[in-house]
């Protein structure tokens, strides 16, 4: 019977120990704070800082995410009118492509543990920002994007793949900045090199899918309403069963699921 460390020390020892084989981490949005972007609940957050107001939305559309910010993010709400997502999304999407964020050290964290030991089966993040990719050590079938991530994109209809850069060309030129981030010179772009910058429009029209037609292409994220990915239940039903050492990092595990 092995007995549960208590400590960091004793947690240390227990990972350097032939008793532990299988590491498996669960990281959510605390553990990409220290690279600059705000979680969504946190003061200074989405959520707390969302101006329903300046979305393209209708009256009814801007009461319910006046109530409920999550709305934002749901999935009917989408469908219906993408650009409260796109709206707010939009520096997000542009500064992944970007490269704006860095992984943390609690990112690299888990890729010492692979580096060091060749004990860790799965990394599962709530996160979208694919911090966790920027450590290529870790193999990418051993991170499990749990909520979708924002650097690839796809119509959320038929399912249809579209190239992420093209798809940042159309949000750049077809998404207003309700933050005004191109004004205050926030948006990481070079104005005067006229080859990559475009100004943001003052109206949001539609990015139309290739495939079926429809305004509905945005990021690869898992909408209030979707399912989680099919790999997240393959891998983690024999994940969880195996484990002998689960890390909860940067997450209150207050959202379901």
């Amino acid at each position: 019977m092995v007995v549960a460390p208590k400590d960091l020390a004793g947690i240390a020892r227990f990972i350097n120990s032939p008793q532990c084989n299988s590491i498996v981490i669960l990281s959510g949005a605390g553990t990409s704070v220290a690279s600059g972007i705000p979680d969504f609940r946190s003061p200074g957050g989405m959520y707390d800082t969302l101006r329903p107001d300046l979305i393209t939305a209708t009256p009814y559309q801007r009461e319910l995410m006046e109530e409920d910010p999550t709305y934002v993010v749901e999935k009917s709400m989408f469908l219906s009118n993408p650009f409260p997502y796109l709206e707010v999304r939009r520096p997000f999407i542009l500064g992944t492509r970007e490269h704006k964020w860095k992984a943390t050290i609690a990112h690299r964290f888990a890729e010492l543990i692979h580096v060091k030991t060749n004990k860790l089966t799965r990394v599962y993040t709530q996160n979208i920002d694919g911090l966790d990719h920027q450590c290529e050590a870790i193999p990418k079938d051993e991170i499990v994007n749990v909520h979708g991530t924002i650097s690839e994109a796809s119509c959320e209809v038929c399912g249809a793949d579209a190239n992420f850069d093209e798809f940042c060309d159309l949000v750049e030129s077809s998404i207003k900045d309700i933050y005004n981030l191109e004004e205050n010179g926030d948006n990481g772009r070079d104005k005067n090199d006229k080859n990559t910058y475009q100004q943001a429009p003052k109206e949001s029209t539609p990015i139309r899918c290739k495939t079926c037609g429809n305004a509905t292409v945005k990021p690869k994220t898992v909408l209030f309403g979707s399912s989680l990915p099919s790999d997240f239940f393959t891998c983690s039903e024999k994940d969880m069963q195996d484990a002998d050492l689960l890390i909860i990092a940067g997450t209150s595990l207050v959202v379901s699921p």
